[in-house]
């Protein structure tokens, strides 16, 4: 299998685990929509080493067969900032990381929080949509791009968490931000040049518009 064919059936894999999410209020809109999940998906992967990829789908295959979801355990690890209470009556059922991998998981998201700042500066127009970035800004309805990025991160092996720091580690050498590959990758899909195409159709759309 090729790389890319290694990420499709990755995103098979997480949509599948995705749809069956159990919300209390049932399904969610999004789990709905595979169209928008694959695209979304393939944008976040585009960093991904082939190894990184193959160490991931390990991991969601090993807890499938332990009978567990880590599309939901993923959102069981936000509510420990959102919803401290619930997360305290479900925390149990979860597989809590080693030190070593705290330490990871805290360095990682350290550095991509700084991009995602960094971001939201450069391209405001396209950033206008987004979560907000911190996690003092979470409420119960809504989860900052921290709390979401910690809360898949603590769903990660340590091999694979290893892995994405290396991914991390080698883009901060190269002066790259993780965080515009993901999005330059995403309008791509849509239809734009690139990212900075995006942010002056967006600006002008928003000019129009006030």
């Amino acid at each position: 299998m090729t790389l890319n064919e290694k990420k499709e059936a990755l995103i098979k894999t997480e949509w599948e685990l995705f749809h069956s999410v159990n919300n209390e209020g049932g399904k969610a809109d999004c789990q709905n929509d595979p169209e928008t999940f694959f695209i979304m998906r393939h944008a976040q992967f585009t960093c991904w080493s082939e190894k990184l990829v193959e160490s991931w789908h390990s991991d969601l295959l090993d807890a499938k067969n332990e009978g567990r979801n880590l599309l939901s355990e993923k959102y069981a690890w936000m509510m420990q900032k959102t919803a401290p209470f619930e997360f305290r009556k479900i925390s149990r059922y979860l597989r809590f990381p080693t030190i070593l991998a705290e330490q990871m998981i805290e360095e990682i998201v350290e550095t991509e929080v700084k991009w995602m700042e960094l971001y939201e500066k450069q391209y405001p127009y396209m950033a206008s949509g987004n979560r907000p970035v911190h996690s003092y800004d979470d409420t119960e309805y809504s989860t900052s791009f921290e709390t979401y990025l910690r809360g898949e991160l603590h769903t990660y092996s340590e091999k694979t968490l290893k892995l994405y720091l290396e991914m991390i580690n080698a883009l901060k050498a190269e002066n790259k931000s993780l965080s515009v590959a993901i999005m330059d990758a995403m309008v791509k899909t849509y239809g734009y040049k690139d990212l900075d195409d995006a942010e002056r159709q967006q600006k002008i759309r928003a000019l129009n518009n006030f």
